[in-house]
């Protein structure tokens, strides 16, 4: 039996994500993504696309700032000294922090979006926040979930330029290990050419 996209069928989709002037910003490989249907994991307006569509269909979608990364707002900026922050080797672009450390936790994210000098640039805005983007997708399977792939929110993975996806630290955070260092750094050395760079990591939640 054929099976549609429906909550809680694992889901495989080709994707390519652009601007409005039709500039790639990421698309998925040959392989695609894998996510789990129905979990609010995905950008809810695409979520709402792919209901009831089988493999081998594919659409064009269109999603507006505030149904993608939100509307940028040119006061959620501050400047602090990278020290800050923790080990100034491990300050990256993309980084989240829940709050500016060593300030009143505001209930905001604040993403490291530059570093130099010595000082980092704090924004609660997405790195793209404020842009319309336009999705291709084309649904690649449709399958239920084996046992060993049920799904805990721990466990669900999602792709970072899908939904809002960050790798949060606290100041409580232990320093990380040589293998999350070099990771980091690996990271910080990757081109900057795309807007894809500057976005926070995904944190765990992909199925394959």
């Amino acid at each position: 039996m054929t099976l549609s996209v429906k909550k809680d069928m694992l889901v495989t989709l080709s994707v390519r994500m652009a601007d409005m002037t039709g500039k790639v910003l990421e698309e998925s490989g040959d392989e695609g993504i894998t996510y789990l249907h129905g979990h609010g994991d995905i950008f809810p307006k695409l979520e709402a696309a792919l209901e009831g569509r089988f493999a081998g269909e594919g659409f064009f979608i269109k999603l507006e700032p505030e149904d993608a990364f939100g509307e940028y707002d040119p006061d959620a900026l501050v400047m602090v000294p990278v020290e800050r922050l923790g080990n100034p080797e491990t300050v990256v672009r993309g980084l989240a922090f829940e709050g500016v450390p060593g300030e009143v936790n505001d209930g905001r994210r604040w993403f490291v979006t530059e570093v130099a000098d010595g000082m980092a640039v704090l924004e609660t805005n997405h790195p793209l926040a404020g842009i319309a983007l336009q999705f291709e997708v084309k649904v690649l399977s449709v399958v239920e979930p084996s046992e060993d792939e049920t799904v805990g929110d721990d466990d669900v993975v999602v792709p970072s330029f899908l939904s809002i996806a960050d790798r949060l630290v606290s100041e409580e955070d232990d320093d990380p290990s040589d293998e999350e260092m070099d990771r980091l750094l690996a990271e910080r050395a990757q081109s900057d050419d795309s807007p894809m760079a500057r976005m926070a990591t995904a944190t765990p939640r992909i199925i394959r």
